[in-house]
């Protein structure tokens, strides 16, 4: 019978397992971007234990995502706020502040400056509304992740693209 508390909504490992799920689905996403000069890394560990949900870097540049799974709630963004049904959250700062840390991290390993767009992929919303004409934040639906950041501008070479992946990949970098 415990076991099965364990499970009921509002728990952690409820929580964390709905969570699974929105991240397997925005890595199915992004996998469509491989083999067009993209390259993604999933669940990247920060020493203190937490991860960085996807890195994705492509022609259009380097981009954190954080994948938020909100089953048929309605998500409405702003210039500076995301809530879902209603109630605020944090999703932005902290989406914002995990791009910094990234930029810095892959700055000082790669020898240059590397800018990294934080990303929210909203999986399951009933509705998502986006009503800034510059946000901060790229919030878009799943299905949208792989044709907006491959329709993006490109701002990086194949070289460059390759370098910071290579440095991403090294997991001791993501230990300071």
């Amino acid at each position: 019978m415990r076991l099965i508390d364990r499970w009921r909504p509002d728990t952690d490992i409820y929580n964390w397992a709905v969570g699974l799920r929105g991240e397997l689905l925005t890595a199915r996403r992004l996998s469509r971007l491989r083999g067009h000069g993209w390259f993604t890394l999933h669940a990247v560990q920060w020493v203190t234990g937490t991860d960085i949900d996807h890195l994705t870097i492509g022609p259009a540049g380097v981009f954190s995502i954080n994948s938020k799974r909100h089953r048929g709630k309605t998500v409405w963004y702003g210039d500076r706020a995301i809530t879902v049904n209603g109630t605020p959250t944090r999703h932005i700062a902290a989406s914002q502040s995990e791009a910094r840390r990234v930029s810095r991290t892959l700055s000082e390993h790669c020898g240059f400056d590397v800018p990294v767009r934080p990303v929210i992929s909203v999986v399951h919303a009933g509705k998502l509304t986006v009503k800034s004409a510059n946000p901060p934040v790229l919030v878009l639906a799943v299905d949208q992740l792989d044709r907006v950041l491959s329709g993006l501008t490109p701002t990086l070479s194949a070289d460059q693209v390759s370098h910071i992946y290579g440095v991403a990949r090294r997991a001791q970098i993501w230990s300071g």
